[in-house]
């Protein structure tokens, strides 16, 4: 993708983040986000079929670069976040919380929030599993995998929403502390 290309992705994500801060994702228009964005409908479709693949893409651009940089894939810095990742990748989620990096913190704070945490969910998912070995040792035998995988997640998930709605007075290294103890 070129830099024009690039930065108008850019203002369509900028103006669609803007308008899930204050409306509901079923009533904004592609119309209003087009406006917003200062671009024009063909130029709309030309990166997105709809506004679910809008959502979609959104959604991949906020978060796969930690799943895909936890995983090594080739793709891992292709997106609209610029970092390194040598914490343990559950402060690293934390962290750029913290920063509100993109918007994030007020997404998954929004109305509109169950749209992210349900994809935000099936990463974190995927990233559980691949740290299965870390959590092993507090395992119940009793429990089958994909159980403990759902557990951890749910965990998480919902540290990280108690967290956001307590305004964040714990730092990412404390909060992270909390959930690996709640595991």
């Amino acid at each position: 993708m070129d830099r024009r290309q690039r930065k108008t992705r850019e203002a369509i994500f900028k103006a669609f983040i803007l308008l899930l801060s204050k409306k509901n994702f079923h009533s904004i228009t592609v119309g209003e986000i087009i406006a917003l964005a200062d671009v024009g409908r063909a130029t709309f479709y030309a990166h997105f079929e709809t506004k679910d693949f809008l959502l979609k893409d959104l959604c991949a651009e906020l978060f796969d670069h930690l799943f895909d940089a936890e995983e090594n894939t080739p793709n891992a810095s292709s997106n609209m976040f610029d970092c390194d990742m040598h914490d343990c990748v559950f402060l690293h989620l934390f962290n750029h919380v913290q920063n509100n990096d993109n918007n994030i913190r007020k997404l998954l704070s929004c109305k509109n929030n169950t749209l992210f945490l349900e994809y935000f969910k099936n990463g974190i998912t995927r990233l559980v599993a691949s740290h299965l070995a870390d959590f092993q040792e507090k395992k119940p035998d009793v429990l089958p995998e994909d159980f403990w995988i759902n557990h951890i997640t749910a965990t998480f998930i919902e540290t990280l929403r108690w967290w956001l709605e307590r305004d964040m007075q714990q730092s990412p290294e404390v909060i992270t502390e909390y959930f690996l103890q709640a595991v």
